[in-house]
């Protein structure tokens, strides 16, 4: 029995919180309304479809689930650019890729999300390349990491998992738009959240204390980061419906899987899995719920939805909540112009 105050209550928590999305479908993996579950995988929900016609980008791409998604859009026939930190990374996850699937078509783009310069790089490299885009999968992510600054002086977990993806969106939101009316084809946003948006500061978002040293604490400042990519999808979901663009926004939960993310916190983690390894997923099982929700036909139309296993599940009441996350949209604007005029 482990005795560690903190760790029994992030038993307690997890536990909880799964318990709040339908335990029973979680362990045994029956099938929700769209016909998958939990021990769905991305390529039994991508089966027979021709993703040849599409253009994706998708940050992370070279390891865990996002690898796994990668190599399953390039099986369907997606032209896939990765973005990665690490391109020797990117270049062996490339090459692993096309030596099972020789007519994979992939292309890697560097990208820091933690720093705002690289991502404005990114943007303009890949818009320099003239291609279409149709999907934008927000899936890199870093997990419990100590406190520290981001090279524009923003808390590394809110930088990288929000902020990192909240100003890509917006450099690529124009080509997606264009895109998706110039070939009559629905644009899809997806943006990796986490159960873990449950389990965030009292106020939800830190607005007045986001870079606080003293109040930190790593498993709420991940949560708050979750719970901000939530809020960004809603919102911006809520915006392109008012203008009417034909592209939709959702959020996902991948599950839980053990993959690089965790390596802040591995031996908890480890203990964790051991104590509550039904909940626990493979990685290609992890990587199905964000291939349906890119990929799947029965998702046209659908935007500003919460996922988890294939199936819509209810998000948290601050996730919901429109008025924070217009809170959130003007903040994170506010924080770009601060941060851009200070590099």
């Amino acid at each position: 029995m482990v005795c560690n105050p903190k760790f029994n209550k992030c038993i307690r928590n997890l536990r909880s919180n799964y318990s709040k999305m339908g335990i029973i479908s979680l362990m045994t993996g029956w099938p929700g309304p769209s016909g998958f579950g939990s021990s769905t995988t991305a390529e039994q929900v991508t089966a027979g479809i021709d993703a040849s016609d599409l253009t994706v980008v998708i940050t992370g791409g070279a390891s865990g689930i996002g690898l796994e998604t990668s190599r399953v859009l390039a099986l369907r026939g997606a032209h896939v650019i990765i973005a990665a930190r690490n391109m020797e990374a990117a270049k062996e996850a490339k090459q692993n890729i096309i030596k099972n699937n020789q007519n994979a078509n992939i292309d890697l783009l560097q990208l820091d999300l933690s720093c705002l310069k690289s991502v404005k790089a990114f943007a303009d490299n890949f818009l320099a390349l003239n291609l279409p885009l149709n999907i934008l999968i927000n899936n890199a992510g870093i997990m419990f990491c100590p406190y520290q600054l981001s090279k524009d002086g923003i808390e590394m977990q809110f930088a990288t998992n929000h902020l990192g993806h909240f100003y890509l969106t917006n450099l690529l939101l124009d080509k997606m738009k264009s895109t998706a009316s110039a070939t009559g084809i629905e644009g899809r946003i997806v943006n990796l959240s986490s159960v873990t948006h449950l389990r965030t500061y009292k106020e939800g978002i830190k607005f007045d204390a986001i870079n606080d040293k003293n109040s930190y604490s790593d498993k709420l400042a991940y949560g708050q980061s979750k719970l901000a990519n939530l809020l960004h999808a809603n919102e911006l979901s809520r915006l392109l419906k008012e203008e009417g663009a034909n592209i939709t926004v959702n959020s996902v939960h991948p599950g839980l899987i053990m993959t690089n993310l965790m390596k802040h916190s591995l031996n908890l983690m480890r203990i964790m899995k051991l104590l509550t390894y039904v909940l626990w997923k493979n990685v290609p099982q992890g990587a199905a719920t964000t291939c349906y929700v890119a990929l799947h036909p029965s998702m046209k139309g659908i935007s500003g939805k919460y996922f988890l296993d294939c199936n819509e599940w209810p998000a948290s009441d601050f996730a919901r909540d429109p008025k924070l996350a217009k809170k959130l949209w003007d903040y994170s604007n506010q924080l770009l112009d601060s941060a851009l005029q200070q590099a």
